[in-house]
């Protein structure tokens, strides 16, 4: 099947009186929808619903595997202390995956990069679920680092959705794709003992099971993608630059880190994203074994299924909140929420209704931070280097989120669960004051600009 036509369209969009030595426009994106034809607004609706049918077995297939992950981790090694490495080796992939796959798609285009990466999630989930059968845990992390190339399109999808969308909505655009993620989010914990059923029935270690089916949900997801996303919602706004550098890791992430630090908003916006992630994923990976602890390992599915309805489901009110109040409030919010979450996991010792309100709202406080920074480090950076730093914004998300989780399973160990949430509890605060900050920076710099 041959590309549409848009690709040659902008594949022949010569820019005079500026550009590289080759002629080509890298240093401004234009819209040219109206110039080749295309209607803005459809295409804009067609690639929300591409997104959304794509975000629920992407997700499906992310949620299923944390339900059990430090589970199988433990098992194979025989104690909480290092359970957290399989979590840390998906979310490091993840992480290292960002910006290789934000500057491929600066060179090829959304769908070809995203269908890539969920491909690579895909095959590690194979191999992670052989490492998990066979008990060699080096090949079990080999596989959950190639997983995170999974999660790492499903992040970046969020992107996707903001590309053609009003500078005013694009906080409830990336909510949509946020919010439709909680059908496989949920969906997946919940399917975990169906899919341990299935491994045990066919002779294999329950808990490799979760992987094995999400190894064909992320073929699925990228089917959607590749069949659904054209055109390329980054080549109708004339974002592709063909002759843009490979990736150059420490390169990129210098220049676009030099964007972000010009930028308060920028740079309030990367710490939302960031110490969010640390605190959720902190809390949340250790809570399985926590609950394993208590004589309640089946019943911490189910907590996890709420969690990640508290992630996604509220996401489309989050998204137009954000669009009323403004990201920075909406950041504020979010740092009470979380904090008001990890304070509740360990209210009152261990209680297992606390352990569902307060892992509920953890996944909310989240939110706020995802969409919210999402929405303000987009906008606060100039197009020209937003594709660059959108993988650096994600990637330093990701490397946080592993870091926590490879320290959670030895905070649980040595010092205890409780430890463990108050400092999840301290990250937030800092976050809630970092906020304050800014907001007060900026409004006082405002009459000085008039003056």
């Amino acid at each position: 099947m041959s590309e549409t036509p848009v690709s040659g369209a902008l594949a022949h969009r010569h820019v005079t009186g500026g550009g590289d030595e080759s002629g080509w426009q890298t240093a401004v994106m234009v819209d040219v929808a109206a110039d080749i034809g295309v209607d803005r607004a459809e295409l804009q609706r067609r690639t929300l619903r591409s997104l959304r049918i794509a975000q629920v077995p992407g997700q499906a297939a992310v949620a299923g595997m944390v339900a059990v992950v430090s589970l199988l981790a433990s098992d194979m090694l025989g104690s909480d202390r290092l359970a957290g490495m399989g979590s840390s080796a998906f979310t490091l992939g993840s992480a290292f995956m960002a910006i290789p796959l934000a500057a491929f798609m600066r060179r090829r285009g959304r769908r070809i990069g995203l269908t890539r990466a969920l491909l690579i999630g895909s095959v590690g989930a194979a191999i992670a679920a052989s490492g998990g059968q066979l008990r060699w845990f080096p090949l079990f992390l080999v596989g959950m680092i190639a997983f995170g190339a999974g999660q790492a399109a499903t992040l970046q999808q969020r992107y996707v959705a903001a590309d053609l969308a009003e500078p005013a909505k694009q906080g409830t655009a990336i909510a949509a794709i946020v919010w439709v993620g909680t059908l496989g989010a949920a969906l997946g914990p919940l399917l975990t003992p169906f899919e341990k059923a299935v491994a045990s029935s066919i002779g294999l270690d329950e808990l490799v099971g979760p992987f094995m089916f999400a190894s064909a949900l992320f073929l699925v997801a990228a089917t959607v993608v590749w069949v659904r996303l054209r055109p390329d919602p980054l080549e109708v706004i004339g974002g592709l630059d063909p002759h843009a550098e490979r990736t150059k890791l420490l390169q990129v992430v210098r220049s676009s880190a030099s964007v972000m630090w010009a930028s308060p908003g920028a740079r309030l916006g990367l710490a939302a994203m960031a110490a969010s992630q640390a605190a959720m994923v902190g809390v949340m990976t250790m809570t399985p074994p926590h609950m394993k602890d208590h004589g309640h390992a089946d019943l911490s599915a189910f907590v996890i299924a709420l969690h990640i309805v508290g992630m996604y489901g509220l996401a489309p009110i989050v998204g137009r909140l954000v669009d009323r109040v403004g990201a920075v409030r909406a950041i504020q919010i979010g740092a009470v929420i979380l904090g008001a979450g990890t304070i509740t996991t360990v209210m009152a010792g261990y209680v297992p209704a606390l352990m569902f309100v307060g892992l509920f709202f953890l996944g909310l406080g989240w939110n706020f931070g995802l969409i919210g920074g999402t929405t303000i480090l987009t906008a606060s950076v100039p197009e020209r280097s937003r594709v660059e730093v959108q993988g650096t914004g994600d990637l330093t998300l990701s490397l946080c989120g592993a870091a926590a989780a490879l320290a959670s399973g030895f905070v649980k160990d040595s010092l205890g669960f409780h430890i463990l949430a108050d400092g999840a509890t301290a990250l937030a605060a800092a976050l809630l004051v970092l906020a304050w900050y800014t907001a007060a920076t900026t409004r006082s710099a405002r009459p000085a600009a008039e003056q």
